[in-house]
């Protein structure tokens, strides 16, 4: 089975250090060259600034990594090793700094560059890439939280909630575990729902926070 997660959307950050701001910028990215060119885009922007550090990772591909004048060891590895700890692929990641005239010692910029790139990928948030069951639930208004709770506890997202007279939960499960979730769904409701599979697909599904 093949998972790994990417970046939902675009991420920023902003984090003020004995007067130096850092400014995070995630993206997701489907290939080097697109990484390479969202990196000079944002040297081109905060042209003025410092530093602008950045690492990515590439599924299949390469990971690469830069300290852009920032002491050896103090920005673009503790950048690459918060995606790496996140399990993130098709990343990139930039922090520009604008230095505030006082030195932070290499722990003070370890610290601010990792903090500057876990912020602004929570700010991006999170996606995993699988494949994926779409299901149909017809359920009662009265079990509707119930059964949508069991989505999230089986690793699954809820994409839509149909409200009628009844209402219906559409949802993604792991394809794997597709057959056990309705297995579940029948014995939770006392046999009065059972799914509707709607398809399969291989695709990115934000992550449940």
């Amino acid at each position: 089975m093949t998972e790994y997660c990417v970046p939902t959307g675009a991420g920023e950050s902003e984090y003020v250090e004995k007067r130096s701001r850092f400014l995070g910028h995630v993206r997701p990215v489907e290939s080097e060259e697109e990484a390479r060119a969202f990196v000079a885009a944002v040297k081109k922007e905060h042209y003025d600034a410092r530093h602008n550090c950045w690492c990515y990772i590439i599924k299949d591909g390469p990971e690469r990594y830069s300290d852009d004048g920032e002491p050896q060891g103090t920005a673009g590895i503790p950048m690459l090793e918060v995606l790496r700890r996140e399990g993130v692929s098709n990343v990139v990641c930039v922090v520009t700094r604008y230095f505030g005239g006082v030195l932070l010692g290499a722990g003070g910029l370890f610290r601010a560059y990792t903090r500057s790139a876990k912020d602004a990928l929570d700010a991006a948030g999170l996606s995993v890439v699988r494949p994926w069951t779409g299901m149909d639930i017809p359920c009662s208004y009265a079990a509707a939280e119930r059964l949508r709770q069991e989505v999230e506890a089986f690793g699954g997202a809820v994409a839509d909630m149909d409200y009628g007279a009844a209402v219906t939960i559409r949802a993604l499960v792991p394809e794997e575990r597709a057959e056990a979730f309705s297995a579940r769904i029948f014995d939770v409701s006392g046999g009065s729902v059972s799914p509707v599979v709607t398809g399969k697909s291989f695709r990115a599904v934000p992550r449940q926070r």
